[in-house]
């Protein structure tokens, strides 16, 4: 594997490898932790902050071939959430490669500014669109996610910020405030349904129809991840249980008791106006219990 040094100063260093498959991984060095970008999917795969475990969830069985999605960390949904037509599983930005648009380290944090531009990507989507992702790596995390419409009609699309938390177990975990509000079960089929959450073991496949601040609380590590978004208006909660991971390659034996996706969402088509722009934020901190 080739490392190539891209940025470096006092207070930290940004490295691009080149893996075996051909896909090429940033990797961040800072005073406040460490974390890693794979530019196929403009997907993060790993944060974290000095004196932490690891924020992010990533499987020992990921796929790193073209066509296929990286299993962790934050897939991009993008198009559309969840299966469209005939059109695959959430849209196809995490299946195409980004470009390394501009870095920037300062005694403060880390910024990685990705860029993806695409014309007729798939025919459920054959308009012109532009994307920019600003990822800022500090004592917390941002993510920026714009999209811009380059095209001369208005389009509809849904999206998310398939983040895949690493927890001590998810039978330790659980989400608080989501239990104010009301969820539809994709797995019962069930709409606007209420329940207090005592734990996040699967199989779970909520849409919770709210937007307000989360937090991940993980008795078994003593911390709680905060997640804040902007301009997402449900959360999706996730967790396959065992019987559903056993059916899946690219989960490693084990590994659904290793994680829980909270996913800052819009599950919902948004309108998307000729030439105009939108932008989703995510913002992740962790704290001691």
């Amino acid at each position: 594997m080739t490392t190539i040094n891209i940025a470096e100063n006092a207070f930290g260093r940004i490295n691009q490898k080149a893996l075996r498959t051909g896909f090429s991984v940033i990797e961040i060095e800072h005073e406040y932790g460490k974390a890693s970008v794979s530019l196929y999917g403009g997907q993060v795969l790993s944060w974290q902050p000095t004196n932490q475990k690891e924020i992010f969830w990533l499987s020992d069985s990921s796929e790193y071939q073209q066509g296929k999605a990286i299993r962790g960390g934050i897939p991009l949904c993008w198009p559309w959430f969840g299966p469209n037509q005939d059109g695959g599983n959430h849209g196809f930005v995490r299946q195409r490669t980004w470009q390394l648009h501009k870095t920037e380290i300062t005694e403060d944090y880390v910024k990685i500014v990705l860029q993806l531009h695409g014309d007729n990507e798939h025919p459920l989507w054959p308009t012109r669109f532009f994307l920019e992702q600003e990822l800022v790596f500090s004592k917390q995390f941002q993510q920026m996610l714009k999209m811009t419409n380059l095209s001369e009609q208005e389009v509809k699309y849904t999206s998310a910020l398939h983040s895949y938390f690493s927890v001590s177990k998810p039978l330790n975990v659980t989400v608080d405030s989501l239990s104010e509000g009301l969820f539809d079960d994709k797995i019962t089929g069930k709409k606007a349904q209420c329940d207090q959450l005592t734990h996040c073991f699967g199989p779970l496949d909520r849409v919770y129809h709210c937007d307000n601040v989360q937090q991940i609380i993980d008795r078994g590590w003593g911390r709680t991840i905060t997640v804040n978004s902007e301009h997402c208006h449900q959360w999706v909660l996730w967790n396959p249980g065992k019987a559903i991971a056993s059916q899946m390659n690219d989960i490693h034996t084990g590994g659904e008791n290793e994680y829980v996706c909270l996913e800052a969402a819009n599950t919902q088509w948004q309108a998307l106006a000729p030439l105009e722009s939108t932008t989703l934020f995510q913002t992740i901190s962790v704290t001691s219990l």
